[in-house]
């Protein structure tokens, strides 16, 4: 089945998925988004973060001095500026991070893992972790890990690729973080 665009410059024609492909594809987007929300509602419940608290602490502790600028936090997480912004804001006000002006650049800033931040995401950790081996981990065999890794791994640096540097990409979670 093919569809054809009437406007000048739009793709001629659709290459619709086929029963495997579209198999795949809606299997993908259930479990993304049943896995993020069971993951989040045990975060919330076990801790004081929330999902999007914990992936910034995460990409925030990788850092060897607990820092990034802003724009580079934003990168690894695959976040516009102004989500950024507004949820470093609400994490500043609960004392998990902090802004520090850039010396170089005095427009930038730096956001910064405080005590507090470091020993939240210590704390609700563990608990994340073993919700991560219960709903994923543990119902692969290593081949399928290895397998889905290597999957993944293709189609992020498909999505990179289309970027051509110009847009936000959720590399640095990608490829995985100590927690």
């Amino acid at each position: 089945m093919s569809t054809f665009f009437p406007y000048p410059g739009a793709m001629t024609e659709v290459r619709w998925l086929d029963e495997r492909e579209a198999r795949a594809w809606r299997a993908l987007q259930a479990v993304q988004l049943r896995l993020t929300s069971q993951l989040s509602r045990e975060l919330a419940a076990d801790s004081e973060l929330s999902y999007p608290d914990y992936t910034v602490l995460v990409v925030l502790t990788d850092q060897p001095d607990g820092r990034l600028r802003a724009y580079q936090l934003g990168r690894e997480l695959g976040w516009e500026k102004s989500r950024v912004s507004h949820h470093v804001s609400r994490m500043e006000a609960r004392g998990l991070v902090r802004r520090e002006r850039c010396p170089s650049d005095q427009r930038g800033a730096y956001v910064v893992v405080t005590e507090r931040g470091r020993a939240a995401i210590e704390a609700a950790a563990p608990g994340h972790v073993a919700a991560v081996r219960r709903y994923f981990v543990d119902r692969l065999t290593p081949e399928q890990l290895d397998a889905l890794a290597e999957m993944m791994t293709t189609v992020l640096e498909g999505l990179e690729a289309a970027c051509e540097g110009d847009c936000d990409g959720h590399t640095g979670i990608a490829r995985g973080g100590r927690r």
